[in-house]
């Protein structure tokens, strides 16, 4: 009796051994790294290292009734067994001694998810051995919805197909969250044999072993009779789809920057609306149907408000190769053609150099040898500068590049998030206003959502699980808000500053040099939208131009958006006008020669940008002069005009200082124009 106690306490320490080795040993193979959408549908999905498709799941993702057959079917008393059902087992070798073959088999759920795991033989005595050591390990190691969520992802439903999620999207179509009766019973069914009972190979015999499954579960109460013929009823898969694939750029990508050491792990969630993406990759492919290989498109929809990518079209296809559909168009660098113009004009408005409702010459002009052409080689003479951006003429746009500098557009730029290729030049020169450069899509969306965010430039991304942080995550300034809202006006086609911007959609088109690139971005009061259209090897495409190839394919896109977010009024500030007329006199009018040197500019000296000024405003304030407030310039050709919020407030001064009275505390803009319409702003708070 004692060498019996010691040779089971021996066995016992043994078995204690193989099971803790085994639990050391208990190593989970890779996963697909899947990329998903806003809302968690896939996006697309890159296959495991070894060619499988084996993705995450766990049991939150799967219909609860597909869990409930599973059980049924092969491990009814899972919840409470230890790795190991003697009674199964039991049952098993007794059928297979009474029909001498077997009939049933005994392996738990956990047993299954241990050969799995293990890479076992299924008709091997000593695999079944290894089976047992493994399923103890695991009951020791994982929870109960650990080793079910591991048998989701590892049961084998055929060929290179590896787990229920992949399963229910490659022979269904669809993730397997909600499933038919009948599709939860095939999934059931295939892990038994997944080669032979593969539905694209034998359907019959998938449809045999399917209706197994659901007369099963007739039997056992979880159908009911109608249902279980209905499912019988249903067709079972004869084919196999592909896996999902959307947004294929960003999402391949995503993919490899998360794969670099300190790259994200496990499900990739990018901040695309997948149904936004599907319509637009749709209507994308429609559209260059028509159109000769090898041009090709590119789409970038983002929400301006938060700097969210919510469609990325790279290319109408990724398997195109006569359009090279691997090339993401959305960042490739290309000529702009006319689209910097809108922040050309925004920077002149920003700093006085100009209004909309000036008046400015459109005539031939030389600038240092310099000499630019119109798109249509002609010219139209004086018009406002208003007009001129909406005819995108070229010289008035130069005329004001070479008032703000051409460096300082391209700081502008940078500052929205942009990187310009300038090529070999140290130093932009005036050419980068007509599209003497390289920018990307992605930068003049950067660029754009700047304008359309009242001038400030929110970082945009696509990554939704790492928000952005530190200081640039607010954004930054690129325009005046004034500035920008006047630019919005313009391309809005607002006749005058005297009334807010008509219609829902600003937009400006390009086309840059010899015919290549056509562009147009356009933004409403939440969305924009970036259009290219050209030859992914820059070769000339005749007849290309932006206002009449890209311009639809932008209004297009924002109807598959949905109805548009209407523009913002005019903020304070704003020195409304309906006509140069209403100018101060030096406003009105560019001279000729360009205007007034930046070095020569007006400058506010006092009141700061942003001070709290303490003048002692409310019902006590005293009568006497004490709440004036002091206002000095420096710089600039007197006379001065001085604006609060956009309204006169003193003109015709020769002096460099002087005083206006505030009638209540707060926020005040203050601008100064001096008489070559050279302007400087400032804006405080008085108390």
């Amino acid at each position: 009796m004692g060498l019996v106690m010691v040779a089971a306490i021996a066995g016992h320490a043994a078995l204690e051994r193989a099971v803790e080795a085994r639990v050391a040993a208990l190593r989970e193979p890779e996963t697909s790294r899947v990329v998903e959408a806003r809302d968690g549908e896939i996006l697309r999905a890159f296959a495991a290292s070894d060619g499988r498709w084996r993705l995450e799941a766990e049991v939150g993702d799967v219909d609860p009734r597909f869990l409930a057959m599973l059980s049924a079917w092969e491990d009814k008393r899972f919840e409470t067994h230890g790795g190991i059902d003697a009674q199964a087992l039991a049952r098993a070798l007794l059928q297979s001694v009474w029909h001498g073959r077997a009939v049933s088999g005994g392996s738990t759920l956990t047993m299954q998810v241990a050969r799995l795991l293990q890479r076992l033989p299924t008709r091997s005595v000593a695999a079944k051995g290894e089976q047992f050591l493994g399923a103890l390990a695991l009951e020791r190691a994982r929870t109960k919805p650990e080793i079910l969520s591991l048998y989701l992802r590892l049961a084998p439903y055929g060929g290179n197909i590896e787990g229920v999620r992949a399963a229910s999207l490659v022979w269904f179509g669809h993730e397997p969250r909600r499933l038919s009766a009948g599709e939860a019973a095939l999934l059931v069914a295939l892990p038994q044999a997944p080669e032979r009972l593969r539905p694209d190979l034998h359907p019959e015999r998938a449809r045999a072993a399917r209706d197994r499954v659901l007369a099963r579960m007739a039997e056992l109460g979880l159908l009911d009779a109608a249902e279980a013929e209905r499912a019988r009823r249903e067709p079972t898969p004869t084919r196999r789809l592909d896996m999902p694939l959307l947004a294929a750029h960003a999402a391949s990508e995503a993919r490899a920057r998360a794969i670099k050491p300190g790259g994200a792990r496990g499900r990739l969630r990018l901040t695309i609306d997948a149904a936004l993406q599907r319509r637009i990759e749709a209507y994308a492919r429609d559209k260059m149907a028509s159109s000769p290989k090898p041009q090709s498109l590119a789409i970038l929809v983002a929400d301006h408000t938060t700097g969210e990518i919510l469609a990325s079209l790279g290319s109408p296809d990724l398997f195109d190769e006569g359009r090279q559909g691997y090339v993401d168009l959305t960042k490739a660098l290309r000529s702009p053609g006319s689209t910097l113009k809108p922040l050309i004009y925004g920077l002149a408005f920003e700093r006085g150099v100009a209004h909309p409702e000036s008046l400015i010459d459109d005539r031939p002009t030389a600038f240092a040898g310099y000499t630019p052409q119109n798109f249509d080689s002609e010219f139209t003479g004086v018009l406002t500068v208003r007009r001129a951006l909406q005819l995108s003429r070229n010289l008035p746009a130069v005329e004001l590049l070479a008032a703000v500098g051409p460096s300082r557009l391209v700081e502008r730029m940078r500052r929205a998030g942009a990187e310009p290729e300038l090529g070999s030049r140290t130093l932009p020169g005036l050419a980068i206003g007509l599209g003497g450069l390289g920018i990307s899509l992605e930068d003049l969306v950067r660029i754009y959502a700047g304008l359309a965010n009242g001038g400030v430039a929110r970082p945009l991304r696509i990554e939704a699980d790492a928000p952005p942080g530190g200081p640039a995550a607010a954004g930054r300034r690129i325009l005046s808000e004034q500035a920008a809202w006047y630019v919005t006006s313009i391309l809005a086609g607002a006749p005058t500053t005297a009334k807010g911007p008509p219609g829902t959609i600003a937009y400006k088109t390009g086309t840059s040099f010899g015919y290549r690139d056509a562009w147009t971005v356009g933004y409403d009061g939440r969305h924009v939208v970036g259009v290219w259209l050209g030859r992914p090897d820059g070769a000339p495409v005749a007849g290309l131009v932006g206002q009449d190839s890209a311009a639809p394919v932008m209004r297009d896109v924002f109807a598959r958006i949905g109805p548009p977010v209407r523009l913002p009024g005019p903020p304070p500030g704003i020195l409304s006008a309906a006509g140069s007329r209403a100018l101060p006199p030096a406003m009105r009018r560019l001279r000729a020669g360009g205007p007034t040197a930046l070095a020569d500019a007006p400058e506010i000296v006092f009141p700061p940008r942003d001070a709290r000024v303490e003048l002692g405003l409310g019902p006590d304030a005293p009568a006497s002069g004490e709440s004036d407030l002091s206002l000095k310039v420096r710089n600039g050709k007197p006379p001065f005009a001085w604006y609060v919020d956009g309204h006169l407030a003193l003109r015709g001064l020769y002096e460099r200082q002087a005083a206006w009275r505030p009638s209540e505390p707060g926020f005040v803009e203050i601008s100064v124009v001096d008489s070559t319409g050279a302007a400087a702003s400032t804006r405080v708070f008085l108390q």
